[in-house]
């Protein structure tokens, strides 16, 4: 299997590193041709302003729109969930809009607010995962098709809808493979 990192701005290698341990290949995306022939997608956390400019600046928004609408797999972490979401809460900014939440962009402050937590996301491992929120942001609504698949102290941290998979939390700056195995499941 053939697993692509957007990697235009944010933690790209780590992510990269995670796929190789379990057994498949991983690129990096820097270009829309680097698109072709991949069964999933990883939007890396980062700063989501930035990653959304250069998307539309490498002209990749829209035909990345089209091939994740079209049932490309996508797993957004933290900025990359910001870019999937239809609503980004006290911001008229859109990036790909291809998922039925709303988000709050920094919800859990700045970078000296940043935590790791402990928790069991049954969805994905009957085991216990460390969860790393970093300036992360916060699913406030789901709505249509989107399903809740973890919460942290009542707030929304991770979500599913189809072939698009978003965490407000960094999976990719632990040694637990078990988030991306779930994402390479869905890949298959």
């Amino acid at each position: 299997m053939k697993i692509g990192v957007l990697s235009l701005q944010g933690g790209v290698i780590e992510h990269i590193n995670h796929i190789t341990k379990l057994g498949h290949e991983c690129i990096e995306i820097k270009k829309l041709e680097d698109v072709n022939g991949l069964q999933g997608i990883i939007l890396p956390g980062g700063e989501s302003t930035t990653i959304g400019k250069l998307l539309r600046e490498t002209k990749m928004l829209i035909p990345l729109r089209d091939k994740i609408l079209s049932g490309l797999p996508v797993w957004g972490t933290c900025a990359g969930m910001i870019l999937l979401a239809k609503y980004i809460e006290g911001s008229d900014q859109e990036h790909l809009k291809v998922m039925d939440i709303k988000v709050k962009r920094n919800a859990y402050g700045s970078q000296i607010n940043s935590f790791k937590k402990d928790v069991v996301i049954s969805e994905i491992s009957n085991q216990t995962l460390p969860l790393v929120f970093i300036r992360g942001p916060l699913i406030t609504e789901v709505f249509g098709d989107a399903k809740i698949i973890c919460r942290v102290d009542d707030n929304i941290v991770a979500a599913k809808q189809n072939n698009m998979f978003v965490t407000s939390f960094h999976p990719e700056l632990t040694d637990n493979l078990e988030v991306h195995r779930y994402f390479l499941n869905m890949c298959k």
